[in-house]
């Protein structure tokens, strides 16, 4: 909506409480964008009231968005406060983001009448590479302007933000994710902690490591010094869901864990402060050398969308009804592609190439400037490193490059540069990892996890070979015949399973 009331928003997929929300139009700068909402806030309820009037008539769809608003305080009127969680602001990029939505809810009319403020929590999230580079300033430049003080001061000075994985692990490959990630939450804990409020981090991550996955106490333990508070929020998704809390047992035993990795967070973060200011140089040198390799292949080479959409089977996953949104937002090309679908068509054509790509450029490159001694002391010294290494360890492991060679068969047109910049890569990354942690081949030092991964490959070898085959028939008939779609529908779902990995 865009009309004289100077109200511009889109509602999004993802369910209530996800929504985009741009005020003013999308001329102007973040800063005045920001004062232009702070001067709407300031209005009486009456002008609200009229405002709203012009917006509701001027198209129907911003009712929807503003009953959206009234659909959550009903919910909390009639079960109670905890009915409904914090509104989550998916895509945040500055201070304006956030105060957009509490003047939706202004204008909603849902204010607290005791209080004077809206009684909602309103979660940012930060995501993207540049999202999570500037995530300090974000939450400082939102905590200097005295209307969302008060607000917050209405909620008990405590702020929650959403720390995404998947969008930045897309944009610049795992290890400059993660890095970004780690030093994102340690910026955000020192602007909270500058303005005198209570932070509570949400880690939004996928089942993958290449999405944040795996163990909640590896997760904990890969945390900046005391980022947790006492206390763990965590977003599951895919097959980490059944994996850890499918039965009663293993559902306890992950409980202990979290528990237990933040009792020890709470009471023994001291003793690893040292190490991450230590090691952090060595480990800045590895994300940029990674970021640098990663981005050159992914969206530097102009042939390789073409390769991507050729050797994997996106062109399947994006018909299938899965999760809660499209597989891809307005645009093109990768940018345009979500996090999920990428993720999952990498891991079935065992590439795996999101969980490890650029990694080997990147250890590589830090051992030559700074000495590769610094890299086997960061392992041993540093949880983070360690848990990245292991994640790095077994991707690499689940990269069945033999088998990618079948898939890279299909490709249309020659892909000798892409496909041997890949097998270098992992070559460069397998010798590195071994060589850290004192291993002749990947896995020796888990001999169970090893055991297990040989153990699936005479199972799933049979159904990549059939999936292979019914991508070159499905293809070469337009892409029109069902039966077909339905056989590749079901090898996807045999290989996840087999693979224990999706997106």
């Amino acid at each position: 909506l865009a009309d004289d009331s100077g109200l511009e928003v889109d509602a999004l997929g993802g369910g209530p409480g996800v929504m985009s929300a741009r005020y003013g139009g999308p001329d102007l700068t973040d800063p005045e964008r920001c004062t232009a909402i702070l001067e709407a806030l300031a209005l009486t309820p009456d002008d609200r009231r009229t405002a709203r009037f012009r917006c509701v008539l001027a198209l129907a769809k911003a009712g929807r968005t503003l009953a959206v608003f009234e659909a959550l305080i009903h919910g909390r009127n009639k079960y109670g406060d905890r009915a409904t969680g914090d509104y989550v602001v998916s895509g945040t990029e500055g201070p304006d983001d956030v105060l957009s939505v509490l003047l939706l809810a202004r204008w909603a009319d849902i204010t607290d009448r005791n209080v004077g403020e809206v009684p909602l929590d309103i979660a940012p999230v930060v995501e993207t590479a540049a999202a999570l580079e500037g995530a300090g300033e974000i939450l400082r430049g939102l905590l200097t302007e005295d209307t969302y003080r008060r607000h917050l001061a209405a909620r008990g000075n405590r702020q929650t933000v959403l720390v995404g994985y998947s969008e930045s692990n897309k944009e610049c490959g795992i290890a400059a994710s993660r890095h970004l990630v780690f030093c994102a939450q340690a910026e955000l804990l020192k602007a909270a902690a500058e303005a005198g409020i209570e932070l509570a981090l949400f880690h939004g991550r996928g089942g993958t490591v290449s999405r944040g996955g795996g163990p909640l106490d590896r997760l904990v333990a890969s945390t900046p010094p005391c980022a947790t508070h006492g206390r763990l929020r965590v977003a599951e998704q895919g097959e980490g869901i059944s994996n850890s809390y499918g039965l009663r047992r293993i559902a306890l035993r992950t409980f202990e864990k979290a528990v237990f990795a933040v009792m020890q967070d709470r009471t023994g973060s001291q003793n690893v402060i040292a190490p991450a200011e230590q090691h952090l140089p060595l480990m800045r040198r590895v994300a940029e050398a990674s970021r640098a390799r990663y981005r050159a292949l992914v969206y530097d080479d102009p042939e390789f969308l073409r390769y991507f959409r050729d050797v994997t089977p996106i062109d399947v996953i994006e018909r299938m009804q899965i999760g809660g949104r499209l597989a891809h937002r307005e645009g093109s090309g990768i940018e345009a592609l979500r996090a999920v679908p990428w993720v999952y068509a990498w891991t079935q054509s065992r590439h795996s190439l999101p969980g490890w790509f650029g990694v080997g450029t990147g250890l590589d490159t830090a051992a030559r400037e700074l000495g590769a001694d610094r890299l086997a002391k960061a392992w041993s010294g540093w949880p983070f490193f360690g848990n990245l290494l292991d994640d790095v360890e077994m991707e690499l492991v689940r990269a069945d490059l033999g088998m990618a060679a079948h898939y890279d068969a299909l490709a249309t047109s020659p892909a000798f540069g892409i496909i041997e910049a890949i097998q270098r890569e992992h070559a460069l990354a397998k010798r590195w990892i071994t060589w850290i942690k004192g291993e002749v081949d990947l896995l020796d030092s888990r001999p169970q996890m090893q055991r297990s991964v040989l153990l699936r490959a005479p199972y799933l070898d049979p159904m990549h070979l059939m999936q292979i085959d019914l991508l070159r028939r499905w293809r070469a008939g337009a892409r029109a015949d069902r039966e077909i779609f339905d056989a590749l529908l079901a090898s996807v779902t045999g290989i996840a399973l087999g693979l224990q990995a999706t997106g």
